[in-house]
């Protein structure tokens, strides 16, 4: 349909080398995007640009810290005259530490509020200008499930998707009267790198996913493409501020244990 068509737009999917980030850059390309994707090593870009060739997905890559401001700009930079200005931006990297609190040196706890918080701060901001130049713009942030509540182990990641969850609303009390649209992905419980030494049958865990999550099954990465594409594309223009989790209906459903409260047991 003519209203989630992308063709022609440029968008930057930060981390999109694997993972979720790839399976939303997959998504945006099959809708017609031109796909840049960034990371920090040089050898992770030439790896995903084979697998993107593979999809029949010509990526721009370049290599750039988006805890860096001055190496965002000129990464930004880079793609601005290479590509083109950028249209769709997906906040999506980001790293998680399970640590217990007591146990996390202060040192992670900054990394990862870095990355996950602070980073999209910083690249929206470079890319913001030009959007509003131009007429209008896309802003998806990679948020969490953790972005409304807590878990044990991980206060520096939910910390950080809290605050992007009120940052992506701020963006768009601000930038909305530019035809800017921010919204953010809360993605479930997903079958990553991230999430695999959880996965094993009997992991407690993996348990608790299996039993939660009403579809009964942890997400793949390409459940969130639809996501992705219709928060990316004109279908979504008076969506803004929004937190769309894509989860299997574990929000809904988080309270109940599989043999608890079950009528039918």
């Amino acid at each position: 349909m003519k209203m989630f068509d992308l063709t022609g737009k440029v968008a930057l999917v930060t981390g999109g080398t694997h993972g979720i980030g790839m399976a939303i850059a997959k998504a945006l390309a099959s809708a017609g995007a031109k796909i840049c994707v960034n990371d920090i090593f040089e050898e992770r870009l030439v790896a995903c640009k084979k697998v993107y060739a593979e999809a029949g997905i010509d990526v721009f890559t370049v290599v750039f810290d988006v805890t860096n401001e001055q190496d965002v700009d000129k990464g930004i930079g880079i793609i601005e005259s290479e590509v083109g200005p950028i249209d769709i931006l997906v906040n999506n990297a980001g790293i998680i530490k399970r640590i217990p609190i007591l146990d996390m040196p202060v040192a992670d706890f900054r990394q990862v509020i870095d990355i996950d918080l602070v980073a999209p701060f910083i690249v929206s901001k470079r890319v913001v200008p030009s959007m509003i130049t131009r007429g209008g713009g896309k802003i998806i942030n990679m948020c969490s499930m953790m972005s409304i509540y807590g878990r044990n182990s991980v206060s520096a990641y939910a910390s950080a998707k809290g605050g992007l969850k009120l940052l992506t609303a701020n963006m768009c009390c601000e930038w909305a009267k530019h035809n800017i649209q921010a919204n953010g992905i809360g993605p479930g419980y997903i079958a990553t790198t991230q999430t695999e030494a959880i996965r094993v049958n009997g992991h407690p865990f993996n348990n608790l996913v299996m039993t939660r999550t009403p579809a009964g099954r942890w997400g793949d990465p390409e459940d969130l493409a639809g996501a992705a594409v219709f928060l990316a594309s004109a279908a979504s223009n008076y969506v803004n501020g929004h937190l769309l989790f894509v989860d299997g209906g574990i929000l809904a459903n988080f309270g109940y244990v599989a043999g608890e409260n079950d009528l039918e047991s």
